[in-house]
């Protein structure tokens, strides 16, 4: 998975966890749909961004350009 990934799918923001904050892209993924109270994640997602917790627990992640998350993504176009 690239790190710059734009479809919004849950494995798409693992190195941009701010995203998981946005209701509207929480929203677009069905992963969130069968949580029933994601609240108590979300303000603890919020609590270590703010508080530097998750960089220093995932400084690693921010040098890596891409993730093997499981994800086969097919791409295609006349150049590729």
């Amino acid at each position: 998975m690239p790190h710059d990934c734009t479809d919004g799918f849950l494995g798409a923001y693992w190195r941009r966890p701010e995203a998981y904050l946005d209701p509207g892209v929480r929203g677009a993924m069905s992963t969130f749909h069968k949580i029933r109270d994601v609240e108590p994640g979300v303000a603890r997602l919020r609590r270590d961004l703010v508080s530097d917790t998750w960089l220093r627990r995932h400084a690693d992640l921010l040098e890596q350009t891409e993730l093997d998350l499981g994800y086969r993504l097919v791409i295609s176009g006349k150049n590729r």
